[in-house]
């Protein structure tokens, strides 16, 4: 057993250190955003289990250093750590064909609903698939942030930190305010020499929702205009540079400037846009390339959905290559590892809230506690299950 475990692990850290070829990362990451339901902690869940647990690719350490990077900087978080993860196993190629992937088979899915919309004036009825995809989405959840979190608790007071974090967040604070001050209080104790940085559990609770209005601010910059495919662009390029939070932010953004600002929305419209990007596979930030081809047809999507994602891929251009250094500072080590910690605070506070409005009944426990079972005892694949519960939502919840 001990030979096995060691080949085993003699045979990953071999595939670390070889470059990925560019089909094999756009297969894998064209089968996630084609399959890939449940928001940012679903998706970063399933790259986990591909990623690190099937493949070997990365460290669980370099993938939570990813995933903190991605939580610093504006865009669709989910994407920016595939493009985080093609660029580290590719290079700069590896950066395009991974996020492409990853964007693309979502797009299409949405382009083919954003179609019957236009045509019927109505959406398609996916409840009964979700309702079988959901609990087994909450299994995958819990799964990698068990895995992940052995990895980032690596002390007393990073838990201290972890549990000071979910409080802040449960009590209504700032994503990226929780963010900033984790990190700041483990540099702090790191520089200071400190064992027990505590002092989190008093001060980010007081981290409120306050930055919000920076986000309110930017969106006033966009003035009226009449509909074309530049202020489109424009629209959509203001969102994905600026906007830190969940798909229910982006409404927020959206609302203001295509509703209120520009009038080319109606309240029902984005609703159902943002609906659609909520239950369809994929990115939440796909819901652009609804909004476009209801706007503007095939070139309104096209413009959208480019403008939309385009910063996501400058920002990982530019802040991918630091990662690798930042971890080799000790003091700024310390920063990420609190980050990396309140990362996966987000992430569990998000699937708390997921997971009460997934697991509704016997039929959705048992399926979630059936893909924990498949998951943790016989390292099912997270693809399979998916679609296994799809099926069992079909047959039972229609």
């Amino acid at each position: 057993m001990d030979e096995e475990r060691t080949v085993a692990g003699t045979d990953s850290e071999a595939r670390r250190g070889e470059a990925t070829p560019l089909g094999e990362l756009a297969r894998l990451f064209l089968r996630l955003g084609a399959t890939s339901f449940g928001g940012p902690a679903a998706h970063i869940a399933l790259m986990e289990d591909e990623v690190v647990r099937r493949r070997g690719w990365l460290t669980r350490e370099q993938f939570l250093d990813y995933v903190g990077a991605t939580n610093l900087i504006p865009g669709p978080n989910s994407t920016e750590l595939a493009i985080h993860i093609g660029h580290a196993r590719a290079g700069w190629p590896g950066l395009v064909v991974a996020g492409a992937s990853f964007i693309v088979p979502a797009s299409l899915i949405i382009l083919a609903v954003a179609w019957a919309y236009v045509r019927y004036g109505t959406l398609p009825d996916a409840a009964a698939l979700l309702y079988g995809v959901k609990p087994v989405m909450i299994a995958i959840v819990a799964v990698a942030l068990w895995n992940l979190g052995r990895a980032a608790v690596k002390s007393t007071p990073l838990a201290v930190l972890g549990v000071a974090a979910v409080a802040a967040v449960g009590a209504g604070a700032h994503e990226l305010a929780v963010l900033a001050l984790s990190g700041i209080v483990a540099g702090v104790a790191r520089r200071a020499g400190s064992r027990s940085p505590r002092i989190a559990a008093s001060v980010l609770p007081g981290a409120m929702t306050s930055s919000s209005a920076a986000a309110a601010s930017a969106a006033a910059t966009t003035t009226a205009a009449a509909f074309g495919l530049l202020p489109l662009f424009l629209v959509f390029a203001k969102a994905g540079a600026v906007l830190f939070g969940s798909g229910y932010v982006l409404l927020a953004f959206l609302r203001a400037d295509l509703v209120e600002r520009l009038g080319w929305l109606t309240e029902s419209q984005l609703l159902d846009a943002v609906a659609i990007g909520q239950v369809t596979p994929g990115p939440v930030f796909t819901t652009a390339t609804f909004i476009g081809y209801v706007l503007g047809g095939l070139p309104g999507a096209l413009v959208a959905t480019v403008g939309i994602f385009l910063p996501a891929f400058v920002f990982v251009a530019l802040s991918g290559p630091l990662v690798p250094r930042v971890r080799r500072s000790p003091a700024a080590g310390a920063v990420l590892d609190g980050v990396n910690v309140a990362s996966l605070a987000l992430m569990a506070v998000v699937s708390w809230h997921l997971g009460r409005a997934a697991l509704v009944d016997g039929w959705t426990i048992g399926i979630a506690v059936a893909s924990l079972i498949a998951l943790v005892r016989f390292r099912s694949s997270s693809v399979w299950l998916i679609g296994a519960g799809a099926v069992t939502g079909w047959l039972v919840g229609g």
